[in-house]
């Protein structure tokens, strides 16, 4: 899938894999413990409601039977009753098919999801979670988990909105007693399913959901999401709010900081109001060189690259080990030279032409030098490969110049291959 979801690690004492408990003897025991908890003779005691909780998430995993996505075929003990051609939200797959469920396997053979077409019980899960409270069973976690992998299969068939729900159900689990701990990433991932089935009014409520539980995302994510929201809305008030805040809390935020940029100039207002926003995180941490590192990149994004390269200077000057502002005057000088490339390929005179060629040769060049101070700087692996990518190209370009640039494209070439 193109789409990536964004998951975090389930609660830690959930297990990876549990025993599992065969349909029949799954069904017989939720038969008895439905019996018992529905006697008024019996359903006094807590342990009856343990019992029926166990049992209707037994019901609910049975059918599918501990397989997981990833795993290999052959290690599917079932024998299918039929093999056909399948598809998972677009994509062509092998149906395997049984008698309570369907798998799905990719060219490679391995499981991409299991469906299940007859469950032992409707809605166990939302049963599960009601009498597991009763009970006061602290295996909560436990449907939490099942809740978030039917969530995913729901993703992964491209049924967003299902998807949506399941996830919020996943959340909403979480905070029953006794675990009373947000599922903060399924709280997300309700939003974020729910935007991609363009259902925006449920996005928006859900990712302020997340702001109002100090669930900010990756570096403010949230806050981007909710922006994209109200937009998709047209609640513009609530966008500019919701970028204005993220920028506040987390001004490095590539993601804020350009949806910022286009917010103003789409609505015609001034964008030095970033630069006043800016201004008082300054006033607060003087000496801190993100803050100089996020001003180039408004500059730069606004297309003033000489304002741009000060700011960006500013952070060795501040501190002379900060990757992140060469990082951004090299990213700058690397689309200057995308967008003089783009120009040059729609110059139809020639004269004009060699002079954009010129130009884009110089910006191209100007990217090295920033590129190989933070490359040998970083100790981020990942940083590194993606550095190493963008001087590949630039010295691809030069390589037939200059034996050291052909070396140079060798050395960074070699470390983006050995990455793949």
């Amino acid at each position: 899938m193109k789409r990536i979801l964004f998951l975090l690690a389930l609660i830690a004492t959930v297990q990876a894999a549990t025993a599992q408990v065969k349909p029949d003897a799954a069904r017989k025991a939720l038969q008895s413990a439905e019996e018992a908890a529905m006697n008024a003779k019996k359903n006094t005691k807590a342990a009856v409601w343990t019992k029926y909780g166990e049992a209707l998430v037994n019901a609910y995993e049975a059918p599918i039977g501990g397989i997981q996505p990833g795993w290999p075929r052959n290690l599917i003990t079932e024998r299918p009753s039929l093999t056909q051609p399948g598809e998972v939200n677009g994509q062509p797959a092998t149906k395997l098919v049984f008698a309570d469920k369907n798998i799905y396997v990719d060219d490679a053979g391995n499981v991409i999801v299991v469906e299940v077409t007859k469950p032992i019980a409707e809605n166990a899960l939302d049963k599960a979670v009601l009498e597991r409270a009763l009970g006061e069973v602290p295996a909560l976690q436990k449907i939490v988990a099942d809740y978030t992998d039917a969530a995913i299969n729901d993703y992964t068939f491209g049924n967003y909105a299902k998807a949506s729900e399941t996830f919020e159900k996943a959340a909403n689990a979480s905070l029953v007693a006794p675990l009373n701990k947000l599922e903060e990433s399924a709280l997300y991932n309700a939003g974020f399913t729910a935007s991609l089935a363009k259902n925006y009014t449920r996005a928006k409520s859900l990712f302020q959901k997340c702001l109002d539980n100090n669930y900010f995302g990756e570096n403010g994510d949230i806050y981007a999401k909710l922006a994209d929201a109200c937009m998709n809305l047209e609640d513009a008030a609530g966008q500019k709010k919701a970028l204005e805040d993220g920028f506040t809390k987390f001004p490095q935020s590539q993601g804020i900081l350009i949806g910022l940029i286009n917010y103003y100039l789409t609505n015609n207002e001034d964008p030095q109001k970033l630069f006043t926003l800016l201004d008082q995180a300054k006033q607060n941490e003087p000496n801190n060189a993100s803050l100089y590192y996020v001003e180039g990149n408004i500059h730069a994004e606004l297309k003033n690259y000489d304002e741009a390269l000060k700011a960006y200077e500013k952070c060795a000057e501040i501190q002379p080990d900060y990757e992140y502002g060469y990082i951004g005057e090299g990213l700058m000088y690397y689309n200057m030279a995308l967008d003089v490339q783009n120009a040059a390929q729609e110059e139809l005179d020639d004269n004009k032409y060699m002079a954009l060629v010129e130009e884009f040769e110089k910006d191209l060049k100007g990217c090295i030098d920033p590129f190989e101070k933070a490359f040998n700087m970083t100790k981020d692996e990942s940083i590194k490969e993606s550095i190493a990518e963008y001087l590949k190209q630039a010295y691809y370009r030069f390589r037939d110049a200059d034996p050291k640039y052909m070396e140079a494209y060798n050395k960074y070439n070699a470390i983006v291959e050995g990455n793949k």
